[in-house]
């Protein structure tokens, strides 16, 4: 592998089952719709700027229809001890026959496009969007959605070599479920108090800690977040840390954007320059409303990582092309 600095992009692709516990259809439809332009709008433009992404993908998307869905349901379901959060209880009536009448919940026609690039890759974001910190579930009930994912992957002819937490809900027990399925990489939170992944945390906490990442969005209060290959090679699977949440454009926030910027942009120029990996994620959903503010945004940091390749070869690599070469060299 050479010795360059990498830029890595992964995006939870989720559709409604990544908010159906948050928020409803009449308050979030319009993102969750607006997917359906913003993934054939940003494949365009990754290809523009010969930019590789991991798509996380929820693995429900996969099915055209529900009976076909159906079919892959894990024997062993999550009992979470809220069950608002489990989607085969009550929100599940709301699901349509088929993708041609839904596009909340199916996304067949839209993974297909993203396949038709090889350039990026298919991960898994779990079978049903699991919660792997939620009061109640066990690492059986993960074991069993995580065998779902994979049967439904194959079915369409992929198999999956890296893993997105939902919520970023990471379980570092979890991880040999991971190594049992041949999954190389994951996707670890920034190394932070802030970002940290805890159980049963406090409102007040949990709102403290929204509010300071809100902040280091702007002002660099936690560090550039890029990370060197002996930091990813020290215990498998890998884990490929995120550098960055890109937050979509707020336009109560828009005479911040040249700060949100360049909060991102120091921290590309940073691991360019010393060899180092930085990893920028987002959910296609955050682009579904003002989706021409968030695309000029993400241009200008493409136009970034253009003018790092050619001056210092930084390195635009999916995870699991990433977790591929590291495999290789420590063979």
């Amino acid at each position: 592998m050479n010795n360059t600095g990498k830029f890595v992009i992964s995006l939870d692709f989720e559709l409604l089952w990544g908010m159906r516990d948050e928020k409803t259809i009449a308050e979030y439809g319009e993102n969750i719709l607006g997917v359906w332009k913003v993934i054939p709008r940003m494949l365009d433009l990754f290809e523009k700027y010969e930019v590789s992404a991991t798509f996380a993908t929820v693995g429900f998307l996969l099915a055209s229809d529900k009976e076909g869905l159906m079919k892959f349901f894990p024997k062993r379901k999550p009992q979470y001890k809220n069950p608002n959060l489990s989607p085969y209880n009550g929100h599940f009536h709301l699901v349509k026959d088929s993708e041609a009448e839904d596009k909340y919940h199916y996304a067949s026609d839209l993974i297909n496009l993203i396949r038709k690039y090889p350039n990026h890759e298919i991960a898994t974001h779990t079978f049903s969007h699991y919660y792997c910190n939620a009061e109640g579930q066990t690492i059986e009930d993960f074991r069993s959605d995580i065998k779902s994912a994979i049967s439904i992957g194959n079915h369409v002819g992929i198999c999956y070599k890296s893993l997105i937490f939902p919520r970023n809900m990471f379980n570092e027990e979890y991880l040999k479920v991971c190594e049992e399925h041949r999954i190389l990489a994951y996707r670890g939170n920034e190394i932070a108090w802030c970002y940290r992944a805890e159980k049963g945390v406090s409102k007040l906490k949990y709102k403290s800690k929204q509010a300071f990442r809100l902040l280091d969005s702007y002002i660099n209060l936690t560090g550039h977040h890029c990370y060197s290959l002996e930091d990813i090679t020290k215990s498998k699977p890998y884990n490929i840390p995120s550098s960055r949440f890109l937050r979509p454009y707020a336009p109560g926030l828009r005479a911040l954007e040249s700060f949100r910027k360049k909060r991102i942009l120091d921290s590309m120029t940073f691991a360019a320059k010393n060899n180092l990996l930085y990893h920028l994620w987002w959910h296609p959903h955050n682009f579904g409303s003002k989706q021409d503010e968030n695309f000029n945004f993400l241009e200008d940091i493409l136009v970034h990582y253009k003018k790092l390749n050619e001056q210092y070869g930084f390195e635009s690599i999916t995870m699991g092309g990433f977790a591929e070469k590291i495999q290789i060299n420590h063979e």
